[in-house]
């Protein structure tokens, strides 16, 4: 099991080559890059040369950290056919990255637009057809996520279209802040999943379909939103212990990244107490001693 730092509280003020200092400064002996602009920005072409992946490899090499995955963001699932060549073109570029700085995961959205799902899942599956054998190829894994406003939001039919995909190495994301969209409670959604759950996005929501759904009020009434947190464990409403005992029933053994969004102000010592949170968490429900695994 790996313990990762989502770094991007620290983007604003750090390049992409001085988040390996950040991370390990703070306890993470792992990152994940999520979209960046000076990386791998959302939902454009990569923005760095092979010199730039050479010399980012070598500061997380001097700094002691590793690459738990890449975020990569495209429109592969469309709405036109353009954005979806251009998202492929993209991820293409995105895996060599992944090669060449030694990545074996790539973890990334089903994207595509909720109100037309089956104009996107096509999208989605002709970008599948294109990608997944170089994907293969390389060997890299991919892993999936529901989000909030992609054309699957549901838990369990995400589920349902990674074994679909019908590869042995690629895998389920299970994102606990999305915990209230996903329609399923976190025990039936990783319990479908099993051996699928390769990775765990950890930060807090509130439940925003409690009190009958009046937890947030947006005007006008009944418009499409999707209002969801990135906050630090413990500040929102997420079953923790629930997530981290069907986690442990499935025998999970993949990355667990904490993704905390939107608290610049005090991101040191929340990635601090999300990292001691992690372990708390991992200890309790594994079994003493498991943590020390988080940072091999």
């Amino acid at each position: 099991m790996r313990l990762a730092l989502d770094a991007q509280m620290f983007f604003a003020d750090a390049s992409v080559y001085e988040l390996p200092d950040i991370a390990a400064s703070l306890g993470y002996s792992w990152i994940e890059l999520s979209p960046k602009d000076d990386f791998i920005p959302f939902f454009r072409h990569p923005r760095i040369d092979d010199a730039g992946v050479r010399k980012l490899k070598k500061v997380a090499a001097d700094a002691g950290v590793g690459f738990a995955s890449i975020i990569p963001l495209n429109r592969w699932a469309g709405p036109d056919e353009d954005q979806r060549q251009a998202a492929v073109r993209s991820w293409k570029r995105a895996i060599q990255i992944a090669v060449d700085l030694e990545v074996d995961i790539l973890n990334s959205e089903f994207n595509g637009r909720p109100e037309d799902p089956e104009t996107a899942e096509a999208m989605f599956l002709r970008s599948m057809d294109e990608l997944l054998p170089i994907l293969e190829r390389e060997g890299v894994q991919l892993v999936l996520e529901p989000h909030p406003d992609d054309f699957i939001e549901d838990g369990l039919d995400a589920v349902g279209m990674v074994k679909g995909l019908n590869r042995d190495w690629l895998g389920f994301l299970y994102c606990t802040p999305h915990a209230f969209h996903q329609r399923h409670s976190p025990t039936s959604i990783i319990e479908a999943a099993g051996e699928k759950v390769r990775y765990v996005h950890l930060a807090d929501a509130f439940d925003h379909t409690a009190s009958h759904g009046l937890r947030y009020i947006t005007n006008p009434p009944g418009n499409a939103v999707r209002v969801h947190q990135h906050m630090e464990v413990g500040r929102g409403e997420v079953p923790y212990d629930e997530v981290f005992a069907a986690l442990a029933s499935v025998g999970f053994d993949g990355v667990v990244s904490s993704c905390v969004f939107g608290f610049e102000e005090d991101a040191r010592a929340i990635s601090e107490r999300q990292r001691d949170a992690a372990v708390a968490l991992v200890e309790k429900h594994f079994g003493t001693g498991t943590a020390a695994t988080l940072t091999r």
